[in-house]
Parts: C-alpha cells; sequence; structure tokens
C-alpha cells in the first residue's frame, strides 16, 4: 500500500465507509456503489526487511516511519482487519506443507451460516450496522465489555476503530455460533488491530 501515492490512498476512505463514491465535476454530482472488500499488503520499511533477526535491515528509524506515515490514521480506522505475518524460517514452511489445513469447503458452510445469523438477527451484515445498531447487536458480556474498554484506553482506539473491534468480536462469535461475544471473541478482535499500535 505505501507505494501508491498518499492522494490516491486517501480516496479509498470514502467507499471503505459508506459503500459508494461521489464524483463532482463543475455543476454535477454522481454517486456511484463502491461497496468493496479491501485486500491490501506492505512491507514494514522501504526494503522491507525490517525487524528480521538476520539484521539485513539498512532503513533508518525516520525513514521507516516516514514509510509507515504514508496510511493516516484515518484510513487505518476504517480496514477492519490488520494482521503482520512475519518471515517464517524454512523448516517451519516444509512442515506446514505436510499438515492438515481445513478443506475450504467446511469454512464456506461456516461462513455462510454466520452470514445467515446476522440477516436472520438484523436483516443486514454486521458490516453494514450503524453506530446504533452495533451498540445494541454486538455488546459483549461483561468480561468483553471490560476487555474492550481497557484495550481501547490502552491503544488509543477512535470511536471508528471502537465501533469496528465491535463489529469483528461480533462476527467471530457468529462464525463460533454463540449468542454474544465473550471475552475471547473480543480478544481475538484485538489481536486482529494491532499492527500500528505496536509501532
Amino acid at each position: 500500500m505505501p507505494e501508491f501515492d498518499r492522494h490516491v490512498l486517501e480516496t479509498l476512505r470514502e467507499p471503505l465507509e459508506a459503500g459508494a463514491i461521489t464524483i463532482s465535476r463543475a455543476a454535477w454530482q454522481t454517486d456511484f456503489p463502491a461497496a468493496c472488500q479491501l485486500v491490501a499488503a506492505m512491507n514494514p520499511c522501504p526494503c522491507g526487511w525490517r525487524g528480521d533477526p538476520s539484521g539485513r535491515c539498512r532503513c533508518t528509524p525516520e525513514g521507516a516511519a516516514r514509510y509507515l506515515r504514508k496510511l493516516s490514521g484515518p484510513l487505518l480506522d476504517r480496514i477492519d482487519i490488520q494482521i503482520e505475518i512475519p518471515a517464517l524460517p524454512p523448516a517451519e514452511l516444509a512442515a506446514r506443507a505436510h499438515s492438515p489445513a481445513e478443506p475450504s469447503a467446511a469454512i464456506a458452510a461456516r461462513v455462510h451460516a454466520a452470514r445467515e445469523r446476522q440477516l436472520s438477527r438484523q436483516g443486514k451484515t454486521n458490516r453494514e450496522l450503524s453506530g446504533r445498531d452495533t451498540d445494541e447487536v454486538c455488546r459483549p458480556d461483561a468480561a468483553g465489555e471490560t476487555l474492550l474498554r481497557e484495550a481501547g484506553e490502552r491503544f488509543g482506539w477512535s470511536a471508528r476503530a471502537y465501533y469496528r473491534v465491535l463489529k469483528v468480536a461480533r462476527t467471530i462469535a457468529d462464525l463460533a455460533d454463540a449468542d454474544m461475544p465473550a471475552a475471547a471473541h473480543v480478544a481475538e478482535a484485538i489481536q486482529y488491530r494491532r499492527v500500528f499500535t505496536d509501532h
């Protein structure tokens, strides 16, 4: 992502938030549907080796920070899941190639069931919930609520980031066929949003 011009990246904010985009030219304005699922990747620094135990990274701390700053806070707030994937040693890669994985068909069935649960409960997916709906539908149990509040304070989340984590926790609970998000679901959702708060 940081290889794109920052102005181009900022144009993603509207479709990610509203699922639509407005084009204005001179005397006219038109709205277009633009609901999308954004899947993006980035390196931790310009050379790509930051944090590698081999010490191959030659980027200065300022250079790495400047690279990451191309992604603004408001844009990151609109990306629900942010996961850091460290490089795996060759031995672990080889072991994973031979370990059995859950079949895609089983995962697809679980996702379909979770989506149907959402539509049955609230008439739309969790992603489409308004702030008020999120408060009502996604409220976790007492332990989950405490954990969420503490994480929000520790990481300095905006209101938008807080509600995104809440929706992800509700979705994780739906995938587990749980009636409401518990502390374990909230903890998992928090883990999916810690990349940029840790750097």
